[in-house]
């Protein structure tokens, strides 16, 4: 048995846990610095910046945690996970924020809510992917619809989403921070964009859905959205069943709170994308018109939370057997 199968930590004090965060200066990975500073029994491990391209030294420090965090572009991160594979029993778990392995067969997803079983499956799993900020709420509308049969796998699907510049990267922070980028845009219109293979895969969806996102101009939240035609669902189902699914699965859900079909959103007829900001809650929506067979889905997050750094932590608490919080 080897150190990592014994999941004890590494720094011999037995109520901590090491963490280092590679990307450390980037947005998620900034988010996660501020929240792992609200964690009294993890213990975050850095490298100086004179070492950060040092694979020597990398390695050395990631040989001395219990868990990696990256934050890194895609073929970084991909480089520093063949380092970890190359360690042998000294490997620690690694947690990936990029888009690098979300559909990667040996990794597992990091989206505890997703099935009954999978808040197990991150427990047991030495390599993480951290889930996209708007598959978050677009899996966590249409997943539960899926397995209970009321959305068929090769339905049409569209969604439809909405975040704050934050999410967008460094460039995009700068132009809208600077005042050059405008109110608002969509984006993603050739059709490829890179959440796709992860929104499908999760979502159990057979047909290849169109997704297309866009920008506010305000930081951070967002708001994911999907319309449906329910007399073209088998059964013909009304709003009220597709509210019951979804709370069904979600029922004793720390994090994702399925709100009633008559909530203050559904009696003004408007939804802001900021309300969840600083925290690690989804809340979704169903919002129906009997009269018109018609049905709009929504997720409601923080992207920079449960869309990114809020998850990242959840997960990572999950990986090295912690309490939730």
């Amino acid at each position: 048995m080897t150190l990592a199968d014994t999941h004890q930590p590494r720094t011999g004090d037995t109520t901590k846990r090491t963490v280092f965060v590679d990307g450390a200066a980037g947005t998620t990975g900034l988010g996660i610095q501020e929240r792992l500073r609200q964690q009294n029994d993890v213990v975050v491990k850095s490298i100086s910046d004179d070492k950060r391209k040092d694979a020597g030294a990398k390695r050395a420090l990631m040989a001395e945690v219990d868990l990696v965090i990256l934050c890194l572009p895609d073929d970084a991160a991909k480089e520093t996970v063949a380092l970890i594979d190359g360690m042998g029993a000294a490997a620690p778990k690694v947690l990936d924020a990029s888009t690098a392995f979300r559909v990667a067969s040996d990794w597992t997803y990091g989206f505890p809510e997703l099935a009954p079983d999978q808040a197990d499956k991150i427990r047991a799993a030495r390599k993480v992917s951290n889930p996209g900020c708007y598959p978050t709420g677009a899996i966590a509308l249409l997943r539960p619809l899926v397995d209970a049969g009321l959305l068929p796998a090769d339905y049409p699907v569209t969604v439809n989403a909405v975040s704050g510049y934050s999410g967008g990267g460094k460039s995009m922070i700068a132009s809208f921070e600077g005042g050059t980028a405008p109110a608002f845009e969509l984006y993603g219109l050739g059709f490829e964009h890179k959440h796709i293979p992860e929104l499908q895969l999760y979502s159990k969806l057979a047909r290849r859905p169109i997704f297309i996102p866009s920008v506010g101009n305000y930081r951070q939240g967002m708001l994911v959205s999907v319309p449906l035609q329910l007399d073209t669902l088998p059964g013909k189902p009304s709003g009220a069943a597709l509210q019951a699914a979804l709370a069904k699965h979600y029922a004793g859900s720390t994090y994702v709170p399925v709100m009633p079909l008559q909530n203050e959103a559904a009696r003004s007829g408007r939804i802001e994308p900021e309300a969840l900001n600083e925290t690690n809650n989804l809340e979704l929506y169903v919002f129906a018109s009997d009269k018109h067979d018609q049905a709009v889905l929504v997720a409601r997050l923080d992207n920079l939370g449960k869309g990114a750094s809020g998850a990242a932590v959840q997960n990572m608490r999950l990986m090295l057997g912690l309490a939730e919080k």
